[in-house]
């Protein structure tokens, strides 16, 4: 279902502050892909241990979320409602409600919300352009990229995990 091969570039050693962040949050996302890249439905459905819900697809839909959140809601301003979470009640239905999930649309949105992401990263003229969260507190775009990274990064580490139990597949 989430296709074969991911192509995923290291960045440059070389690289300037901003060039180097969106560079490394891009390899983080494509890491996030490639912990999924090969598996079928069921399997990316596949809880950890009881009683976390965590599953790979549960990742994606979060991530979705998070991108979301820091960037259209955050950065941009935009009135962008939840996806996954959108109950009071269910807080966590990112990951708790993958078990009839449509798994090509979660990863369709996921891949859409980056892509926004990165227009309205692209968008501002520096990485001092703020946003505002939904406290009042300005938050800056370097902010949101370094932040990115850690998300992006501690879930890679539990993507990692759910798939060597999958199938056994280990790997950066």
């Amino acid at each position: 279902m989430t296709g074969g091969l991911v192509d995923r570039q290291e960045p440059a050693y070389d690289l300037g502050e901003r060039a180097m962040l969106d560079a490394w949050l891009d390899y983080h996302r494509a890491t996030l892909a490639s912990k999924c890249s090969g598996l079928d439905d069921s399997q990316l459905r596949e809880r950890s241990v009881r009683p976390s819900t965590l599953s790979l697809l549960g990742l994606v839909r979060h991530m979705a979320e998070v991108e979301r959140s820091w960037f259209r809601r955050v950065l941009g301003g935009e009135d962008a409602e939840p996806i996954y979470y959108s109950d009071p009640d269910d807080p966590d239905g990112d990951f708790d409600n993958v078990d009839t999930a449509d798994v090509a649309e979660a990863f369709a949105t996921w891949r859409a919300e980056c892509d926004r992401a990165r227009e309205l990263a692209a968008d501002a003229v520096d990485l001092e352009v703020t946003g505002v969260k939904r406290s009042g507190e300005p938050v800056t775009l370097r902010w949101i990229l370094t932040h990115m990274i850690e998300e992006y990064a501690r879930h890679n580490g539990h993507a990692d995990l759910l798939r060597e139990r999958i199938d056994g597949t280990v790997g950066e």
